[in-house]
Formats: structure tokens, C-alpha cells, sequence
């Protein structure tokens, strides 16, 4: 596929060329060349003009015409097709009041940070630096193009976005512009939730992700986009299960733990696993540290924190799930056959297993519990673990039942027995709810 997409690209550079105009690959597709890793975004740069580019190519997104940019779709792929440009002041903290379209060189030293701001002719195989990029990329430095303050005050979220890039490529961000980064780490709440959560999303699903937890806290960034995660360092845990240290320190090696791919719902239930933890920190008299109830009370703090980034739904939920209900895998091997089976039935257990997986590595070490589950998934796998359940409210009307709670209750124990296989029919499942659970 990647090579299809880059395919397509170059016939539009081609194209682009054959009509007069310069093109140039762009941005992270010089930088993963370079890096000698393949590409994921194929952005090319041009001297020609959204009309022009519009022309050419019957189908095109107008995502910001004022600001040079088009979407190209071809043959189901899409690129962003950019004219070469410079900036006037920037206002708002995000766009500048106008553009003006210009040379490839004015348009790499109005770019974020030097990794980025490389072309590439694909034609001559050719490499064009205006911003010793490609020695930064060589020396593994994030560094701005420019004047590091000006560049976070132009756009503040490229303080989050250096942070990323350290984290996912692991490089070392160069020291005036670490400097600048703390000394505009506020300037962040002039961003919006979604630009922020997008950031973080990048952060943590790619390779790094503990890397950029760390610089997000040296920084003072995390205290200001998740300062429930920055209130988890110096919260101390029991030696015995937790010899790596603190909340925060075990959050850091947990997301190292996490295998590629990561999916969002995964690297933030991570993330947000423990972070209930300095709110019921306490001692038994014996000095034993115990967090009764973090989990539940971790969700609700993750679903707070979740619905102000902005993340949808079903995502809050599936995370907040599997935060609330990370410990039972601690209590696996002690589960009624019933309750394992609706464990493993469900849709979120894959992501709920790896997240113990690397809660076991990042702390204890002991993945018992883990190979356990993998065992009893191989023997249920032809097995239905989402019946329907073999009787119903109304069923249970019949028998005098109310409905309410006892109900509920009725059903929920029925539902685990049919899992465990004991009833050849529903009179089976009738006659167990009137002899065990109705006149008893």
C-alpha cells in the first residue's frame, strides 16, 4: 500500500513538473527517507497555485485555499498539495493573518523545527536543505527553524509537537529551544482540546511513548494537559508488588511495555490505569500501603479528564472500562468458569490482556495470571461466550418475579450458569430458578 500511495505521488510531482511548476516531497516523507524508515504522509510542495493545482487535477479538497493548501485524490488515495509560502504575523496563536506565495526557501524557514523542513526531488533524487535539517537528523536533534521563540509564539501547540517528535524519533531537543518550550509551557491552554488530544494520541500510540511522558513532565506541559498524571509522582507503592518505584515512575515503564501497534483505547487506559491511586493512598496499622477502590475511582478521573480532551464516547467508555476493571485480572485463576468465559467473551478483552501483560512487566514481573488467560482463550475458542441467555424477564414474570434488582440478579446468576454448561434447556434454566433461587 505504501508503495502504491508513494507511486501515485510521484506521478503527480510529474505532472506538476511536466506543466512548469517546481514540486517537492515535503516534511515527514524527507525525514522517514532520510531515516531510512517508510514513509507515512506523502506531502508535496509546489510553486504552483490552488488554481493551478485545481485545474490539473479534476478532484481536489479546498482544505485552505488561502493558505495554499489542497487535498489531491487520486485513485483513492489522498495528498495535501501545498503551495510554496510565507508567513505574515501570526495572531491567534495557530494561523498567520495572510500568506504570501513565494520560493521553496522561504517556504522551508517558515516551517516548525529543522527535521521538517527538508524537500525532496524524487525526479533527480536530490535532497534540498535550506535549514541543516539533515545534520540535526544525522545528530538526532529537535531544533526550531529560527528563533524558538517566535516559532511557539506563532503556534503553541509546537511546544506539545517537539515533545512527540523527541519521543517517537528519539532525539534530544536542543537546548535554546527546551528553553523556549518551558518558558511557553502556559501558552498551551490557548490551544484547543482537540488539537491537544491529537498531539498526545501521536505521543503515546507510537514508539516512545514513555520517553514522551517523561519530557512531558520535565517540561511542566504534562502539570498543564494532564495534571492528573503529574500528581502521580512521589506516590509511593508496596515494595513487594512494585519495585520499580512510584505511580508515575510504573506509568513510564508501562507504556515502554506496550506492543506496536498501540491503539488510542490501549495507550490511554495505560496511561489513566493507576490514576486513582494519590486519592486513596493509606496505611494499614501495620504501615502497609493500600489504595482500596483505585480503580473505580480511577475511571471517574479518566472520564473527567477524557471528556475534556475531547475524545469520543466509545472511546471514554472502553477506557474507562478496562481502568475500572483492571484488578480482576489479578483474579483470574480464582474466577468461577462462568465469569471467565463473559471475561473473555468480551469485545474489549484483547486490549484489557495486553494491558495487564505490561502492568505485570512494568512492575512485579510475574505473568502467570497472563498465560493463564491465553490458555483457557485457546480452550473456549469454539465455544459461543456471548449467548443469548436461555430465559428472560418475562420468563421470570411468570414465576413471580418482579422486576428490579432481584431480577437482575436472577439473570445475571443464570446467565453465568448457562456459560459453565449446566442446563440442556431452558426448563432446565425454570426449574433451577424456581428450586435454587425463588424458594430457597
Amino acid at each position: 500500500m505504501a508503495e502504491q500511495a508513494e507511486k501515485i505521488a510521484i506521478q503527480i510531482i510529474e505532472k506538476l513538473k511536466a506543466a512548469g511548476f517546481v514540486a517537492f516531497f515535503a516534511g515527514g516523507y524527507v525525514r522517514d527517507l532520510i531515516m531510512g524508515n517508510t514513509p507515512k504522509d506523502y506531502d508535496i510542495a509546489t510553486s504552483a497555485l490552488p488554481d493551478d493545482i485545481e485545474a490539473m487535477f479534476p478532484k481536489c479538497i479546498s482544505v485552505g485555499k488561502k493558505f495554499g493548501v489542497e487535498i489531491v485524490v487520486l485513485e483513492g488515495y489522498q495528498f495535501e498539495v501545498t503551495t510554496f509560502r510565507s508567513d505574515a504575523k501570526y495572531v491567534d496563536g495557530r494561523h498567520p493573518e495572510s500568506v504570501s506565495f513565494s520560493s521553496p526557501e522561504e517556504d522551508a524557514k517558515r516551517r516548525d523545527f529543522a527535521i521538517n523542513g527538508l524537500f525532496y526531488d524524487p525526479m533527480n533524487r536530490r535532497m534540498i536543505d535550506f535549514v541543516s535539517g539533515q545534520m540535526d537528523i544525522e545528530k538526532k536533534v529537535i531544533r526550531t527553524i529560527g528563533n524558538p521563540q517566535e516559532r511557539f509564539e506563532e503556534d503553541h501547540l509546537r511546544i506539545l509537537r517537539a515533545i512527540r517528535f523527541a519521543a517517537n524519533l528519539n532525539f534530544e531537543i536542543e537546548a535554546a529551544t527546551w528553553a523556549a518550550m518551558i518558558r511557553n509551557r502556559t501558552s498551551i491552554h490557548r490551544v484547543s482540546q482537540e488539537r491537544i488530544r491529537d498531539e498526545l494520541v501521536k505521543m503515546f500510540t507510537r514508539p516512545g511513548a514513555g520517553k514522551g511522558l517523561v519530557l512531558l513532565s520535565e517540561s511542566g506541559l504534562l502539570a498543564e494537559v494532564l495534571p492528573e498524571i503529574e500528581a502521580l509522582k512521589g506516590v509511593k507503592q508496596p515494595e513487594a508488588y512494585h519495585p520499580e518505584g512510584d505511580v508515575f515512575v510504573h506509568t513510564k515503564l508501562m507504556l515502554d511495555q506496550l506492543k506496536q501497534p498501540v491503539s488510542v483505547e490501549l495507550a490511554f487506559s495505560a496511561i489513566f490505569h493507576d490514576v486513582g491511586k494519590p486519592g486513596t493512598f493509606g496505611r494499614t496499622e501495620t504501615g502497609d500501603i493500600h489504595f482500596y477502590n483505585h480503580a473505580a475511582v480511577g475511571a471517574d478521573i479518566a472520564r473527567e479528564a477524557l471528556t475534556r480532551l475531547r475524545f469520543s464516547n466509545q472511546e471514554i467508555d472502553r477506557i474507562t472500562w478496562a481502568i475500572g476493571n483492571h484488578m480482576r485480572y489479578g483474579d483470574v485463576k480464582e474466577m468461577r468458569i462462568g465469569k471467565l468465559k463473559q471475561l473473555i467473551g468480551k469485545e474489549t478483552f484483547e486490549m484489557e490482556l495486553e494491558l495487564h501483560r505490561a502492568d505485570c512487566l512494568a512492575s512485579h514481573g510475574s505473568l502467570d495470571n497472563y498465560y493463564f488467560l491465553i490458555q483457557k482463550r485457546e480452550e473456549f475458542k469454539k465455544e459461543d461466550l456471548k449467548p443469548k441467555c436461555i430465559i428472560n424477564g418475562h420468563d421470570l414474570m411468570a414465576l413471580g418475579v418482579s422486576e428490579g434488582p432481584i431480577m437482575k440478579e436472577i439473570l445475571n446468576a443464570i446467565y453465568e450458569l448457562q456459560l459453565e454448561l449446566k442446563f440442556k434447556s431452558k426448563e432446565d434454566a425454570i426449574l433451577y430458578v424456581k428450586e435454587k433461587l425463588i424458594n430457597q
